[in-house]
């Protein structure tokens, strides 16, 4: 059996900053055959993209997929919805939160799993207010200064 060496991790690094996280879910993403080959070279990017129910269905916007380098004239769209594939009673929970308590779901990383299929997880968020996010700065400097005395004393 062949081991993946494969390591693709696209990660949205302002979701942690931008979001409290409530709960993560991991989800398989419909592509097109040049989209996976893109995502394997690593030339994606969910910075700016976010998930939407269209239909009962989940869909995340905005995510950017290069187009492939050595495709032909049938290359995919780099900004096209992409459907996210959940099990029916995750996707109707996630929607219920979503419609009640004014949550938003945000795609915080995207992985090649050991199969070889393209995954993302996502997670159910709360934006964060400015306050918050000044007492993540502050948390973060606090973590800095501590690890270099520690790096001093030893």
């Amino acid at each position: 059996m062949k081991k993946n060496t494969n390591t693709i991790n696209i990660k949205n690094r302002k979701a942690r900053f931008e979001y409290e996280i409530l709960d993560k879910y991991v989800a398989g993403i419909k592509l097109a055959g040049t989209e996976i080959k893109a995502i394997r070279q690593g030339k994606a990017s969910i910075a700016e993209s976010f998930c939407e129910f269209q239909n009962n269905e989940l869909f995340v916007i905005n995510m950017h997929v290069e187009e492939y380098s050595h495709a032909t004239h049938f290359n995919h769209n780099p900004k096209s919805e992409r459907k996210l594939l959940l099990q029916r009673r995750e996707l109707r929970k996630l929607e219920k939160e979503v419609k009640n308590s004014g949550l938003t779901i945000i795609p915080l990383r995207v992985f090649i799993n050991d199969r070889g299929l393209a995954k993302m997880q996502i997670a159910l968020a709360k934006g964060k207010k400015l306050y918050d996010k000044r007492e993540t700065i502050k948390d973060r400097e606090s973590k800095r200064k501590l690890d270099r005395i520690k790096k001093e004393y030893n």
